[in-house]
């Protein structure tokens, strides 16, 4: 493995999780963790979730996932890895004879325009955590990092959503992007990003992700620099053009490559199923909080996901600020972690306050919180965040948010937030 890769590329994409979800979000410093990974669907959630700064207490996540608690951890990379893939298995009596490594090396050499490639290393169909390319190509005009990952993944699945939805501007930064359906059924999306999301350097990140009716799922990725991360720019952009990527990932010979992944037996059906807690409608959080903004703020932009999570980008005539919610149930097995300094009103609701700095990237970005735990056993959790910059890694665009703490406040303990409950 050559020394200036951060360990394998392809397990360090993204997820939701995924960079293309939420973006690239990462915390910093002291790093954090999520909470209450003991129940259902906050560990699928947190696994495809991303931070949005890092904050010395509570940080909201961009788009996808649980809410994070503050921990000393730094626990995992900040994208999905092939082995998560690789639990959705098709039901195949067996699998193909393997495809070695240098077989899919020598494959991605040749569906590539002619150059010279250095620092090659792969791992095969039949090696854990999942089969990959990896190589520095050089076309004459600057040496680039290229990445090719295979797995497999539900189709049809939120996972196979989000790994061909375009990201949200607000939440990572990209030039271009585009996501389509084939003529075959398979989905492609097509990105033109950077792999910092703060753009502290402007190392470039294209990518292509491919996920077929059957579950294959092909990624591409290249660089501007002949590594992924601490590598000076070599070149001004990435090597493939987004018709080349589009070219390589739909090759026939990556998907028998995943067809020759073994297939991993099934856990026994014997097992008790996990408590799954319900999810809050992002439409329905969406709604809840446009009706609960004060009357002087301009709403700039808006958006979130299917459930759990809606932001808005506002603007009192002082700047853009971003201002999100998160909306979880089963959470009452964390509470002493996030309610031990906060206060306990005399309805029984919890409440934790903080301030702090957003985004420990940007120097000067603030995070105002107000976090809140309904009494009750289903452990319903409202957390309403106020930023002073407009977007995620964002500078700032104003001294404070644009929601004081008695607003944010008056707006996460309000009553109508019990009709997600």
């Amino acid at each position: 493995m050559p020394e200036n890769q951060h360990q394998d590329p392809f397990e360090e994409r993204l997820t939701a999780a995924l960079r293309d979800t939420g973006g690239d979000f990462r915390a910093d410093g002291a790093a954090l963790v999520a909470g209450g990974r003991s129940r259902g669907r906050r560990a699928l959630t947190r696994r495809r979730a991303g931070v949005l700064g890092g904050v010395a207490g509570v940080a909201l996540v961009g788009v996808g996932g649980a809410l994070l608690l503050p921990s000393g951890d730094s626990s995992g990379p900040d994208r999905s890895t092939v082995a998560s893939e690789a639990t959705s298995r098709p039901s195949a009596s067996a699998a193909p004879p393997p495809v070695s490594g240098d077989a899919l090396l020598q494959s991605l050499k040749e569906l590539l325009p002619a150059g010279e490639f250095s620092e090659e290393d792969a791992r095969g169909s039949d090696e854990k955590p999942g089969p990959y390319a990896y190589a520095v190509y050089e076309d004459g005009k600057g040496a680039a990092a290229l990445s090719m990952g295979l797995g497999r993944v539900e189709p049809g699945s939120d996972q196979a959503r989000q790994l061909t939805e375009c990201p949200d501007k607000t939440f990572t930064r990209h030039d271009a992007c585009d996501s389509s359906r084939l003529p075959d059924g398979s989905l492609l999306k097509l990105f033109q990003g950077y792999e910092y999301p703060d753009r502290r350097v402007d190392t470039k990140l294209w990518s292509a992700d491919l996920v077929t009716s059957k579950g294959h799922h092909v990624s591409l990725s290249e660089w501007n620099s002949p590594a992924q991360k601490g590598a000076p720019i070599s070149r001004e952009d990435p090597p493939l053009s987004t018709a080349q990527l589009k070219e390589v990932v739909t090759a026939d010979v990556w998907r028998r490559a995943v067809d020759a992944i073994p297939v991993e037996p099934k856990p026994s059906g014997s097992a008790t199923p996990e408590y799954t807690p319900p999810e809050a409608s992002g439409e329905g959080i969406s709604s809840i909080l446009a009706g609960l903004l004060p009357e002087k703020l301009d709403v700039i932009s808006k958006g979130g996901q299917d459930t759990g999570f809606s932001y808005v980008v506002v603007d009192d005539g002082s700047g853009g600020s971003l201002v999100q919610v998160n909306v979880q149930h089963g959470m009452d097995d964390v509470a002493g972690q996030l309610y031990g300094s906060g206060e306990t009103l005399p309805d029984g609701t919890r409440v934790a306050v903080r301030q702090g700095p957003g985004d420990d990237r940007v120097p000067g970005v603030l995070m105002w919180t107000v976090d809140t735990l309904r009494p009750g056993d289903d452990g319903f959790r409202v957390v309403i965040g106020a930023f002073n910059n407009d977007a995620a890694h964002a500078r700032p665009t104003r001294e404070n948010p644009a929601l004081t703490i008695d607003q944010l406040r008056e707006i996460a303990l309000s009553p109508e937030w019990e009709k997600l409950r």
